[in-house]
């Protein structure tokens, strides 16, 4: 079943299509005093302090940065940002979007529990250049001192950058095929790769997601704590303002997680807009917890528009718990917004953004690991599956493929989850057996739609009445005795066993054994429960007996580890491939060894 179309005025040709960088210059033109892009820092000042800049202003920082950039690499060149996120972040994503040098969104390498990622993108990508800032400066050179890492030919200080370089700078052409960026991804499965990113596709992705959110509204702001080196909170944050010249406020992850309830203070704050905001699952669940009647009192959210909750999976307990938590606020009913996007496909991919609750169903488990949707009565019954509805694409073509025929897949039928449209990208950075493994698909009977190339997510899915349900990675499958099993079922069942597993910080893996594969279950322990009152064994058993009357499987093995020793990607998913490998390494901190140390 495929879903979707592509809009004329989105493919190479089409009406009115300019890439989205020279509408900085048009916004700067026609609304020179608007605010474009607030940043607001709550390092020096716990209050937040804001810092604006106009669409002239921001006009005028991405040309000087363009000139400065184009004095020390030419086009096609990388630049490293590994600086701290605020305005001069922003500025020299646009700035180097303006010069032709292919920017490279990472960070300061003092950003705590990246260190490796930072180090496999940084390698791959091979920059001429790197763009921080003098405070970030210590942090780069002990990066390059302690790591075998390629050396740049210069170090660029953003907040140095002289702004009257900006009249030097002649427009040139930008083409919809030249590559703006190189996003790498979270590494949930294989090493971080570099997605190759186009003006093209930044064109059409901002406009998808526009009109995905349907925010034919007045006044629309975003608002956002999204890390930019991450490719929602990048696309969300830089590219949407551009597409009809709005207002992005945004701070830092840090700042977010130090204290959940700014987000909720920063969308209350914009009285007579219609907010947009975007996170991942796991936010929602943070914020839902700590967003207490004292915390939220006083704040108003009624005008929060849209909430896209992006991340993998969707949880339903999310859902409600958000919605009953922020309810006496003005939350509305119809504001969260479950989606699906990744980084090959720019980000944005469907959405349910239809002023409607979320739309869920209840499966049936057994039916669903044999490829079958089948509907059942009754949220959370015995040997039922919970699937969140993501919606639908705007401007692309999803369809649901049998992996192994290329077959598209009828309406009901589990499937991989193929995406084809002008947000797809071109292949990863240096890497073309993996390009064509990924952006290659063909589809083996097409009928009316593409042949290819299709975009293959590796994710399960299927369509149930004209919307996307993700069903879970390929790469995770868990099988045994011939039977798939999800991950995120499994995960679901141990953290709901014993009061002593933490929420969302569970990963399900299997290991090759003699006959079939062998189930794993690593859970971090619940700081709430104290050590002192900790039973592991008691632990173990609950969650055994729960894997194995809810599923009809034993786990050959249970790990109970202290809190953060799960792995996870940057976007906040559960890195079980990485879990997976710590596990066999023996270095995952177990809860165990603690114990025994304090005796």
């Amino acid at each position: 079943m495929a879903l979707g179309s592509l809009l004329p005025d989105l493919l190479p040709g089409g009406s009115g299509r300019t890439p989205l960088i020279e509408r900085i210059a048009r916004w700067a033109r026609e609304k020179p005093d608007a605010p474009a892009y607030t940043f607001v820092d709550y390092s020096a000042d716990p209050s937040g302090a804001h810092t604006t800049l106009s669409w002239a202003e921001t006009d005028r920082h991405a040309r000087a940065t363009a000139v400065t950039l184009r004095r020390v690499t030419g086009p096609g060149e990388r630049a490293a940002l590994l600086l701290p996120q605020t305005l001069d972040y922003m500025m020299t994503m646009l700035g180097a979007m303006y010069a032709h040098v292919i920017a490279v969104p990472l960070f300061s390498p003092d950003l705590p529990g990246h260190a490796d990622r930072l180090i496999g993108a940084y390698t791959d990508a091979e920059p001429a250049v790197i763009v921080t800032t003098r405070n970030a400066l210590p942090h780069v050179e002990k990066f390059l001192a302690d790591h075998d890492v390629p050396r740049p030919k210069e170090i660029v200080f953003a907040e140095e950058i002289d702004l009257a370089l900006a009249g030097q700078w002649e427009d040139e052409p930008v083409a919809f095929d030249d590559l703006a960026y190189l996003q790498y991804t979270s590494g949930s499965t294989r090493r971080p790769a570099g997605v190759e990113i186009t003006h093209g596709n930044v064109t059409a992705n901002a406009a998808q997601l526009w009109a995905g959110w349907a925010p034919d509204r007045p006044n629309p702001e975003l608002v956002s704590w999204l890390p930019l080196f991450h490719d929602m909170g990048l696309i969300a944050t830089m590219a949407l303002p551009l597409v009809r010249g709005d207002h992005a406020i945004y701070t830092d992850p840090v700042s977010f997680i130090m204290n959940p309830m700014r987000w909720l203070q920063l969308i209350a704050s914009r009285p007579g807009k219609n907010v947009y905001t975007a996170g991942p699952n796991f936010a929602y669940e943070y914020v839902a917890s700590m967003a207490s009647p004292e915390k939220i009192a006083g704040l108003d959210l009624s005008g929060l528009t849209t909430c896209l909750n992006g991340a993998e999976p969707i949880r339903t307990s999310t859902l409600s718990t958000f919605a009953e938590a922020l309810a006496p606020a003005g939350l509305r009913p119809g504001a969260q917004a479950p989606g699906y996007g990744l980084a090959e496909a720019t980000v944005f991919v469907t959405a349910a953004a239809e002023d409607a609750p979320p739309k869920v169903i209840s499966a049936d488990r057994d039916a669903l690991t044999q490829g079958e949707l089948r509907l059942r009565d009754g949220d959370g019954d015995e040997g039922t599956s919970a699937l969140v509805s993501c919606g639908h694409p705007s401007g692309q073509i999803v369809a649901i493929v049998d992996p192994e025929t290329r077959v598209e897949q009828p309406d009901g039928r589990v499937g991989e989850i193929w995406v084809h449209g002008p947000n797809t990208a071109p292949g990863y950075w240096r890497n073309s057996e993996r390009s064509q493994e990924t952006f290659g698909g063909v589809l083996a009977e097409p009928g009316d739609l593409p042949s290819g190339p299709w975009m293959k997510t590796g994710d399960y899915g299927v369509v149930h009445e004209g919307e996307l349900y993700v069903t879970g990675r390929i790469k995770d499958l868990i099988i045994v005795d011939g039977r798939n099993h999800y991950p995120q079922d499994i995960e679901v069942t141990a953290q709901e066993a014993h009061p002593a597993i933490r929420p969302d910080h569970v990963a399900a893996f299997a290991l090759t054994g003699e006959e079939t594969e062998r189930l794993v279950v690593v859970a971090e322990r619940n700081r709430r429960v104290p050590l002192g009152r900790l039973d592991v064994d008691e632990v173990e058993s609950a969650v055994r007996g729960a894997i194995t009357i809810e599923h009809e499987m034993s786990v050959h093995d249970f790990v109970l580890i202290e809190p953060g020793g799960v792995s996870r990607t940057s976007s906040g998913k559960i890195a079980r491939a990485a879990t997976r490998r710590r596990y066999l390494d023996g270095a995952l901190p177990t809860t165990a060894a603690r114990l025994a140390a304090r005796r």
